[in-house]
């Protein structure tokens, strides 16, 4: 791998930065909102999965 000067870095970082676009404002806080609840949906999902089981576990053991 060629060795470059940090300066011919900076500027090819400064290149990569201006090829991104950001969402915006109301994007982000739309993208936030569905992790949100996505994370509590699955939440859920993994209480009753995790209540099912334990209960069929103590079940089969006789506990």
């Amino acid at each position: 791998m060629a060795k470059i000067s940090p300066a011919e870095f900076l500027r090819q970082v400064k290149q990569e930065v201006a090829k991104i676009t950001w969402p915006t404002r109301q994007e982000a806080m739309q993208m936030s909102l569905f992790v949100i609840i996505f994370a509590a949906i699955l939440a859920v999902f993994f209480l009753m999965v995790d209540g099912v089981s334990q209960a069929l576990i103590a079940k089969i053991l006789g506990v």
